[in-house]
């Protein structure tokens, strides 16, 4: 039986949460004259959902084709400034996942636009530890639908998805695999199979569950 490990992104492997206002905030003063200044609380209750709800949520005076377009300009540059900057990722991450790499299929499924991904598996070090990755941004599918695309893409019999928000619960549910939350990311799901209060945790969890 082939057994994988799908993560969320942004509160479950990084925190890009400071960097992310910044290049938001530096783009919307840019291209508006909105006034609009993003905070921490409001960016960290952005995360995990998709760039349409966010859009939403940022831009309610504007009409929806105009929510699009200024969101897809933040989230470029967004790109482009984490390229330099970075992000916080957790303590003993690379020797959990170097230590769960050995028997698992591990792999990155978030609702980010395309490119966001791919940034954090070139700057974390570790990125060749994950063997597949798929956002909402490629696909246009929900979180569900990539977490069993990822799945049947990779031949896996047995998945546990881990994330940090009550949306990540329910994509798991949806997509019919078992939920890890993890309790040191931005939610507070009470739907789940484990809890983890740090990613070191994750293999005695990811043990109990297979």
């Amino acid at each position: 039986m082939k057994k994988g490990i799908l993560f969320d992104l942004d509160g479950t492997l990084w925190d890009s949460s400071a960097n992310v206002i910044n290049a938001w905030n530096e783009c919307i003063a840019k291209n508006t004259d909105l006034g609009i200044v993003i905070t921490q609380e409001q960016m960290q209750g952005y995360m995990g959902k998709t760039m349409e709800q966010i859009a939403a949520l940022l831009f309610p005076m504007l009409p929806e084709e105009e929510q699009i377009r200024l969101l897809r300009l933040c989230t470029a540059e967004e790109n482009e400034y984490l390229k330099e900057h970075g992000s916080a990722y957790y303590p003993k991450e690379k020797e959990t996942l170097e230590k769960l790499a050995e028997k698992y299929t591990l792999a990155v499924v978030s609702n980010c636009q395309d490119g966001y991904i791919q940034i954090f598996l070139s700057q974390c070090g570790f990125g060749e530890l994950f063997s597949d990755f798929e956002s909402a941004g490629k696909t246009g599918l929900d979180k569900s639908g990539n977490i069993r695309l990822v799945a049947e893409r990779n031949g896996l019999d047995s998945v546990i998805y881990v994330g940090d928000t009550v949306m990540d619960g329910e994509a798991a549910r949806k997509a019919g695999v078992r939920f890890v939350h993890a309790a040191y990311g931005f939610g507070s799901p009470d739907d789940y199979d484990a809890r983890i209060t740090e990613i070191s945790q994750l293999a005695d969890a990811a043990e109990e569950i297979f």
